[in-house]
Formats: structure tokens, C-alpha cells, sequence
């Protein structure tokens, strides 16, 4: 009994692992017959997972959609995954995701053994998730977005910009994009005929949705590395491009992705890539990185640092300047 018990959970997890298996896949893999597969098969229906037959030569077995959910099958890195992912989730910016988390993580506790239960225990008393203070999205409105973009429905929401104006978008929704505590909805919006990234916790649906879309090509395909290149340069009045003296990965260490593009050029030196709508800002951050750096472009940063630079001086030398 406890053989055939073993091998209904493997033949579980290999449902789970792949979209369909054929019946002499699955024997070869548990080392049994065909005719012991299309048993246990049976006996799995029994307790109500749903398998559904695939017809054709050799036929096969899939797992399909249902009430009951197989048994929760971790292996020691999957169930610290797990783990660590619903414990740095209640820091995050989802509405009641903190409370969510918790009760996930109580019933993942049930269904672990005893092994990797204590394992489990053991990094959740040692971790410590440090929340930031932020605007939280609901989560039925991520939902919502997610749906449309599976379904390539186009969404009309009130969005309100970071200066406060209030406008209705007609957007054809393509990826939710997520970093640094925000959600963002990245789409093309109809009435400007341009690709457009919006935060979600700015947006407001509005029902009904809209008619579908038939997908354009995306402008990128790197897509993290195009929105990166929006949020840190290309929507700012000021883009530098510096050489810095370090490292790519010694000064990435200093360069929030939010804030700049880092591309190495030798194991020494790289190209750094930030924008900013302050020349103060913009002089401020690249002298505080703590690296020498040669500044390309804009020309107003140079000719600002030297303005800068002034201005310290006057202030670290104040006894100077009065005897001169």
C-alpha cells in the first residue's frame, strides 16, 4: 500500500510538471506497466483530480482544471522559495497582500512534513520583511488588467498624471510591469497613437471594458530593458551619459536600477545613462556615486558642475574668498 501510495504522488507531480505525458512516457518514468498507469489513473479520478484522456496514437493523460487541488509536492528549494516569497510579499504594494501572505503561509505549514516544515520555520523566524510606506493597488484591479491583457481587451480608466491632471485613457493594456514597490500598466494609448506607461494605483477602470484589439508588435523585445530606459532617461528633459571609472557591478551597487542604466565597457570603466528634469539633481547624484567619471552629454552638466563645484568651494573655504 505504501508503494502504490508513493507512486500516485509521483505520478501526481509528473501531471503537474508537464502539459501532457503519453502512457508509455508515464510508465517508463514510474517503471510500471501501461496497464498500472490507466490504474492509477482511475484511482486518481477517485479521489477527484481531474485527468483528462488525450486521444491518438499510444493515447495520454493530462491534468485539467478543478475544484480540488493536487497535494502541495516541494522539494526542499521550491518550499523555501515559497517561503521566501510570501514573507517579502507583506512588504509589498498590494492592498491586504501583508494578511494574504500569512494565511498562505499557515496552510503552507499543514502540508509540508515535518522536514521541510521545520526548514521552513526556521527562515521565517529569521527573516524580517521591512515595509515602505507607498500606495498599495487593489488586487481585483491588477486582476482586472491582467485579464485584459490575456484576452487583448482595451481597458478606458480616469488617470490622474504626477502633476495632478485628470484625463480618460482608451489604452490597448500588453504587460503589467512591476519594481520598487509600484505597478505599472504598459500599453498603447489610441487617442495618441504611442506606446504609454501608467501607474496603477493613479488608475480608475471603467465599466464596461472596451472591444478587443488585435496585438501590435511590441516596440522591444527586452521589454524591462525599454521601460528602464523610459522611467531613467528618455521622459526627462535632462539624459547624461557619463563614462564612469568602476566596474559595471561596482557601480550598479550605487545605481538603483530606477534611477540609471549601467553598461559595462571593460572591466573597468562603463557607460552610465541617467536622466533628470534638475541639472542640480543630475550633478548632485553622479558626484555622490563616489566614482571619477567623464561627462558626454548634456553640455549644460558640465558647464552646471562647474557652477557647482563653485559653490562648494565658496562653502568649504569661507575665509578665502572674504581675504581675497
Amino acid at each position: 500500500m505504501l508503494e502504490t501510495s508513493a507512486r500516485l504522488l509521483r505520478l501526481l507531480t509528473l501531471l503537474q510538471a508537464h502539459r501532457d505525458w503519453s502512457g508509455t512516457e508515464l510508465a517508463e518514468r514510474l517503471g510500471v506497466s501501461p496497464r498500472t498507469v490507466r490504474r492509477d489513473v482511475d484511482k486518481l479520478r477517485v479521489l477527484g483530480y481531474p485527468i483528462n484522456a488525450i486521444g491518438g496514437v499510444g493515447g495520454g493523460y493530462q491534468l485539467g482544471p478543478g475544484a480540488s487541488m493536487p497535494p502541495l509536492l516541494l522539494d526542499n528549494e521550491e518550499a523555501v522559495a515559497v517561503a521566501v516569497g510570501l514573507r517579502t510579499a507583506a512588504g509589498g504594494a498590494v492592498a491586504g497582500i501583508a494578511e494574504t501572505s500569512v494565511r498562505a503561509l499557515a496552510k503552507l505549514d499543514q502540508l509540508l512534513p515535518a522536514r521541510l516544515r521545520h526548514q521552513v520555520n526556521t527562515l521565517s523566524s529569521a527573516l524580517v520583511t521591512m515595509p515602505t510606506a507607498g500606495p498599495t493597488v487593489d488586487p481585483s484591479t491588477l486582476t482586472v488588467i491582467a485579464s485584459a491583457v490575456r484576452d487583448h481587451g482595451r481597458l478606458r480608466f480616469d488617470y490622474v498624471s504626477s502633476d495632478g491632471s485628470e484625463t480618460v485613457r482608451d489604452v490597448e493594456p500588453y504587460r503589467l510591469i512591476t519594481g520598487v514597490r509600484r505597478w505599472y500598466l504598459f500599453g498603447w494609448d489610441t487617442a495618441r497613437s504611442d506606446w504609454r506607461t501608467f501607474r496603477v494605483d493613479r488608475l480608475s477602470l471603467r465599466s464596461p471594458l472596451g472591444p478587443r484589439f488585435t496585438p501590435r508588435p511590441l516596440p522591444s523585445e527586452d521589454l524591462a530593458g525599454y521601460f528602464a530606459r523610459d522611467m531613467t532617461t528618455d521622459r526627462h528633459r535632462y539624459q547624461a551619459v557619463l563614462t564612469m571609472y568602476g566596474s559595471a557591478r561596482e557601480v550598479a551597487e550605487e545605481v538603483p536600477p530606477t534611477l540609471g542604466i549601467v553598461e559595462p565597457l571593460d572591466e573597468n570603466t562603463c557607460t552610465l545613462r541617467i536622466g533628470s528634469d534638475s541639472l542640480d539633481h543630475l550633478a548632485v547624484w553622479v558626484a555622490a556615486f563616489g566614482f571619477e567619471f567623464d561627462v558626454h552629454e548634456p553640455p549644460e552638466l558640465l558647464e552646471h558642475l562647474r557652477t557647482l563645484t563653485a559653490r562648494l568651494q565658496r562653502a568649504a573655504w569661507p575665509q578665502a574668498d572674504s581675504q581675497a
